[in-house]
């Protein structure tokens, strides 16, 4: 038979609590009325070890200490109590609460634990995919489905219990109520799993970790690909593209992946690329101040769409002295900005240059 917390006074759990975790509790009361002691630290300890039990059965806390307060009213009845009968009443149920915050607390770290070894599992494809998609069940995820990865990086690194994840985790949830995504820190980076139908998520993720970021970040996001090995694939494109950011200094501040196909492509055969840039643009080291002054002018000139008048204003010229700057270009190496397939040739070399670091690496 269990006791009903709420024959307490004024607190109801909705829990029949079972009368094994309020064993020896009756003895200490009336030993305590009778003898005027205190609960003695065998007598605390074995109030804290029921405490952990009844937060491992599954208990509420509030249920618990009414069940107590019950206890209490029906063993004291009417009559008058001193303060040191009170005063044993709250060690003995605070020894029981902390014992159950401590299974709680045990408990939450060890899901932390699980969570995290599951997330390095999932972003690194070093678990068997079988056991891997049941234990992604336990965190909402069907890897059967389609998922797509964003990773967003900020001036800070993103920690596990930093108010940052909480506020987007809050925010997605607020928008989103029950849909399937993931939440979660790796490397300082911070990660957002979704189904590959769901980009208005990834969207909305974005969009959060720019207004929790102290200062602008970046954001790459990955293709939806099927299966947990395609969650590898999409993080490890979310991952590319922050690196294109950073070796051909995209601006932001979202980055998708399927913008940037070319990229990995002309980088693929290092060779090629190579032998396209000294061959193209090689010459222009022959110009004042060597290739960078013209080198990067190329790269404002295409960034602007070939807009002469916002090339110039870029790089803070008169478009005379941005044309002179183009004609000098020609002539060094016989390619013309102005003409379309000219136009392609010096695009691409310029594009291998920024992914080679050229001219500031020789080769």
């Amino acid at each position: 038979m269990g006791v009903s917390s709420e024959s307490g006074a004024g607190v109801t759990s909705g829990q029949d609590i079972p009368e094994e975790y309020l064993s020896g509790y009756v003895r200490i009361l009336e030993s305590v009325a009778a003898t005027g002691r205190r609960p003695g630290r065998d007598e605390l300890d074995a109030r804290r070890a029921l405490g952990e039990q009844a937060a491992e059965a599954g208990f509420a806390l509030r249920g618990l200490v009414g069940a107590h307060l019950a206890v209490t009213r029906t063993v004291l009845g009417g009559r008058v109590t001193p303060d040191h009968v009170l005063a044993a009443v709250e060690q003995t149920v605070d020894a029981f609460a902390e014992g159950h915050e401590r299974a709680q607390r045990l408990a939450i770290r060890q899901e932390e634990a699980a969570r995290r070894e599951f997330i390095d599992d999932l972003l690194l494809g070093r678990s068997d995919l079988g056991r891997l998609s049941e234990r992604a069940a336990r965190f909402g995820l069907h890897l059967a489905h389609e998922h797509a990865v964003a990773v967003a990086r900020g001036a800070e690194a993103y920690e596990d219990t930093g108010p940052a994840i909480r506020q987007v985790e809050q925010a997605l949830t607020a928008r989103f109520g029950n849909r399937t995504f993931l939440l979660a820190t790796k490397e300082g980076q911070l990660i957002c799993v979704a189904p590959g139908d769901q980009d208005d998520v990834l969207a909305h993720f974005a969009k959060q970790t720019w207004a929790t970021a102290a200062a602008p970040g970046l954001v790459g996001i990955g293709r939806p690909h099927p299966g947990a090995g395609g969650v590898v694939t999409s993080y490890e494109e979310a991952l590319g593209a922050l690196d294109l950011a950073d070796r051909l200094g995209l601006e932001g501040p979202v980055l998708r992946s399927a913008d940037l196909l070319v990229f990995p492509v002309l980088a693929r055969d290092r060779a090629a690329m190579v032998d396209l840039v000294l061959s193209v643009l090689g010459p222009l080291q022959a110009g004042r101040g060597g290739a960078r002054p013209l080198l990067d002018t190329l790269d404002v000139y295409f960034d602007s769409g070939c807009v002469a008048a916002e090339a110039a204003r870029r790089l803070s010229l008169s478009v005379r002295a941005l044309t002179y700057r183009l004609e000098r270009i020609h002539r060094l190496t016989g390619s013309d900005p102005g003409d379309p397939v000219d136009r392609y040739t010096l695009q691409t070399a310029a594009i291998g240059a920024r992914l080679l670091d050229w001219p500031n690496q020789e080769f």
